[in-house]
């Protein structure tokens, strides 16, 4: 348990809209109705929004907070997010500062002023530190909104051995404040589409850094009876609760701060960087022996993923407890602007449209554009996942890992024995998997040899995905995504569609490991592993605890 001494700032009553009367039509629903986060702009209903020109800094660097608001006071809160919570910095009673947010303020960024300053302490430790901005509104709730800031140790003065990457440029492909994300927005001819530029000069959707506890996640809790209707319960808590409709899928609060918080706990030193950092500056890793990422892994650049293998290859030890490795991204404006035009690649990428460049292309990693599988450098590729235990995407699964290699040194410890599965009272198989074209050969399973995967990748452990929902004829029955990702992916795998169609259906999500030169990877292709440590999960508990204290030679 963290340290019940320390108030959070977000404690209290949270603003909410009073109460209005609308017609509602009986072909609405989340499917068809996108919301966005955007400033009220209303003095009536105050709010307060800021955002910081970079996500991370060093100690003795100043982070100026560009705002805006609609009151004429409000409160600010800087706390270091850990085990044991640390307040480091508070201003109260701020002066108001509005500025209007453009319309495309999701590709141009708000441009807003800066409203505060706040100089990093020299002997700051480093983490994850949670920004929050509050103001009062006439009925006494006060409106939340939330930001932050990585603090990194300074280049070769840390003493861990481990540093977490947190997976930011996925967290941006989700962040749909402005107007748009990756997925649905204001973008295009119609205004109706997903935009694939992104800028970080802009605030942060509502739940993707702060959740209270008990919001839903992806995965189904209960197993649904014979014919029940299809549950998305993450769609259903947003609406309820007023939480962007994304929360769920990437962001701090649903995936990275549960190891964070569970790796404090058990003594674990490791410091904090973002994928922007490794993208800029993969010198960092030097300093480490040991990378972790966790959660939605889904959106990496080519820069990032050559420096992983690289300094694999030299003898790093590369942890992955995440899942969904599928798409390139670039970053354009010193770092400040997301590129990403996935399905829509060949035709509207410019360096589509050039064999010296089209490998740049931001479209799937198994593409015929990019042609460069994730297995690569995670031993896992993501179209060969995807979905599990939720909506139509089988979700009366086991919700754990089936294991097939109890011998390997990752099970040490943990008594798990062939064929016994793991994980599911807690849940960590889904929402979103990675695994490989697999064949069984008296009883085990092998890595399907194919250009791009490495012929040394251990299957430990698996579970089968699906990437198109099941759909069975029921009741007023709505299917949410239906065959829509694996028609979009198997349109980019070149080729006959068809073919690409069948091949991409059904995959899976495994635990697996690597040698990589002097080096070495596990990956654990779940989205869901971490709730595995909070839960309490003894087996993903040991697991993770054995690769990182062999990664980091403890």
């Amino acid at each position: 348990m963290s340290d019940k001494s320390f108030i959070y700032p977000e404690m209290g009553p949270h603003a909410v809209r009073p109460w209005n009367v609308r017609k509602g039509y009986a072909d609405e629903s989340y499917i068809s109705d996108f919301r966005y986060n955007f400033p009220r702009e209303d003095r009536e209903l105050t709010e307060v929004f800021v955002y910081t020109d970079r996500m991370s800094y060093d100690p003795g660097e100043t982070v100026e907070l560009r705002g805006s608001t609609t009151a004429d006071r409000w409160n600010l809160h800087i706390y270091r997010d850990g085990y044991t919570p640390e307040m480091v910095h508070e201003a109260r009673d701020l002066s108001g500062s509005f500025t209007a947010t453009s319309e495309t303020a999701y590709i141009d960024g708000c441009d807003w002023p800066v409203v505060h300053r706040w100089e990093i302490p020299q002997s700051l430790r480093p983490g994850f530190y949670r920004i929050v901005a509050t103001c009062q509104r006439k009925d006494g709730n006060r409106f939340v909104h939330h930001h932050f800031v990585v603090v990194r140790a300074r280049k070769g003065e840390s003493r861990a051995k481990i540093v977490m990457m947190l997976c930011t440029a996925t967290w941006q492909a989700y962040n749909d404040w402005g107007g748009a994300n990756h997925y649905f927005g204001t973008w295009g001819p119609n205004k109706n589409e997903g935009s694939p530029l992104l800028s970080q000069k802009r605030p942060w959707s509502r739940g993707m850094l702060w959740l209270p506890q008990g919001a839903a996640r992806v995965m189904q809790d209960a197993m649904p009876d014979m014919g029940d209707h299809p549950r998305y319960p993450t769609r259903e808590f947003s609406y309820t609760y007023g939480w962007s409709q994304y929360y769920s899928s990437a962001g701090w609060a649903m995936y990275d701060r549960h190891f964070a918080i569970w790796a404090e706990e058990m003594g674990y030193d490791f410091d904090i960087i973002t994928q922007t950092d490794l993208h800029q500056r993969p010198d960092l890793l030097e300093d480490y022996t040991c990378l972790v990422t966790v959660g939605h892994d889904e959106y990496w650049s080519w820069e990032m993923r050559k420096a992983v293998e690289d300094w694999t290859e030299r003898g790093g030890h590369f942890a992955r407890f995440g899942g969904n490795f599928l798409w390139q991204i670039r970053l354009e404006d010193e770092g400040a602007r997301q590129v990403c035009y996935k399905v829509k690649a060949p035709k509207l990428d410019p360096l589509a449209q050039a064999p010296a460049t089209q490998h740049l292309s931001t479209a799937t990693w198994e593409s015929e554009l990019v042609n460069w599988p994730g297995a690569s450098t995670v031993g896992v590729n993501g179209c060969h996942g995807v979905y599990a235990s939720w909506g139509g995407f089988a979700p009366r699964g086991s919700r754990g890992l089936t294991v097939y290699r109890p011998e390997h040194w990752a099970f040490k410890g943990t008594h798990l024995r062939y064929a016994d599965i793991f994980g599911a009272e807690a849940r960590i198989f889904g929402y979103e998997v990675d695994g490989l074209d697999y064949t069984f050969h008296r009883g085990l399973p092998y890595a399907v040899p194919a250009p791009g995967i490495p012929d040394n990748i251990e299957i430990l452990a698996m579970s089968p995905a699906v990437l198109r929902e099941d759909e069975h004829e029921g009741p007023g029955h709505r299917y949410y995504i239906r065959d829509g990702d694996l028609s979009q992916v198997a349109e980019l795998a070149g080729g006959d569609y068809d073919e690409a169609y069948r091949k991409m259906t059904l995959g899976s999500g495994m635990l697996v490991s690597m040698a990589k030169g002097r080096g070495e990877v596990l990956t654990a292709g779940t989205c869901e592993w971490v709730i595995g440590l909070t839960r309490h999960c003894a087996f993903t508990q040991k697991i993770t605890r054995n690769v990182l204290d062999r990664f980091s030679g403890k």
